[in-house]
């Protein structure tokens, strides 16, 4: 079968034959149909994420059709549609029994530390594939399983309730899920911030206050909209160590800034004025959980969160397209989302 691979550290990917993945008992193998292009992977690209080995197939953000099943698979049939949660774990250690199974110690992320989706095939245990409906296409149900999951649970861990406010830094794939889903999750007002004007406009339609940082101080402007209060809740989707600071700086009394966006680089804080004096808090945010993609399919299915408005542009599964969408990530270009269609 094709598959766009990292066969080194800081090089292109490149366009390989393999062989397609063999089917354990437990195993679902699914023909891909979607597969997203994450800012992660120019991350792995890159080395500022390491992965497990070399060489590696790329792609967590996986929809398609069930091909076959293992012995012991029973929950899918072929031609069902289906899309995968990116972490394989083992289900029965107390990260797992606890409904944290990013922590797991066996844990394997698709396309990281086991070959992914930027391929015509990928293999995945069936606690991993969960029905897609119908109403979502498969581009769609590709990227619901990293850019909005991790949206979603960048929500909750910021303990975000009904009624908060709500700072969006970043509003490329992960930030248009986010906007909407403080939306539906009842945000008095959400603020969109980044520095690209069709992004902003993109958030906008969805109801966000554009905040443009190229156009000056965004904490200086989310204060202004806020009467002096800042907001409750701040989402750092961009990894970057300014954007990490202005999230923390726009926080309100009693604020939360959440922390998504992947960074190599360190960032400085006043820790009396910024934190003590106000208690807010600093939140990390790690993947997202299996338990969080039923609600997010239901909402998708529902058009309660919407995918379709000029968010996602496909390539095919080629090389050099797949490499020119993570140039463009690595540059914070136009791009909200790029997924593979093979």
């Amino acid at each position: 079968m094709k598959a766009i691979r990292l066969t080194a550290i800081g090089a292109p990917l490149q366009e390989q034959q393999i062989d397609p993945p063999a089917i354990g008992s437990g195993d679902v193998l699914i023909r891909v149909r979607a597969a997203g292009i994450c800012h992660s992977d120019a991350h792995y690209r890159a080395g500022v994420s390491p992965v497990r080995a070399l060489p590696l197939t790329l792609g967590h953000e996986v929809a398609g059709i069930v091909e076959a099943t293992g012995s012991n698979a029973k929950r899918f049939k072929t031609g069902d549609r289906v899309c995968l949660h990116y972490l394989v774990t083992c289900g029965a250690c107390a990260f797992c029994r606890a409904g944290n199974e990013q922590f797991c110690s066996q844990v394997a992320m698709i396309g990281k530390h086991r070959d992914g989706g930027h391929a015509e095939f990928i293999v995945v245990p069936e606690a991993s594939v969960f029905p897609l409906p119908d109403e979502i296409p498969f581009e769609e149900g590709a990227i619901l399983m990293c850019s909005s999951a991790t949206s979603l649970h960048a929500l909750g861990k910021a303990r975000f309730k009904a009624g908060e406010t709500v700072a969006v830094f970043g509003v490329g794939g992960l930030g248009i899920s986010a906007v909407q889903l403080a939306q539906h999750l009842g945000a008095s007002q959400v603020f969109a911030v980044d520095i690209n004007p069709r992004k902003l406009r993109i958030a906008e339609r969805f109801g966000a206050v554009a905040v443009n940082a190229s156009a000056g101080d965004p904490v200086a402007k989310l204060h202004a909209l806020t009467n002096s209060r800042g907001v409750d809740v701040a989402l750092e989707l961009v990894g970057l160590p300014v954007t990490m600071r202005q999230a923390v700086q726009s926080l309100a009394t009693l604020g939360r800034a959440a922390l998504v966006g992947l960074s190599a680089q360190s960032f400085e804080i006043a820790p009396y004025t910024e934190l003590l004096n106000k208690e807010a808090e600093i939140i990390g945010v790690s993947d997202h959980l299996a338990s969080e993609i039923p609600l997010l399919l239901e909402l998708a299915a529902t058009r309660k969160l919407d995918l379709s408005h000029g968010v996602i542009r496909t390539v095919p599964l080629q090389a050099d397209p797949v490499n020119a969408a993570l140039d463009q990530l690595e540059s914070f270009g136009e791009d909200v989302r790029v997924v593979i269609v093979p």
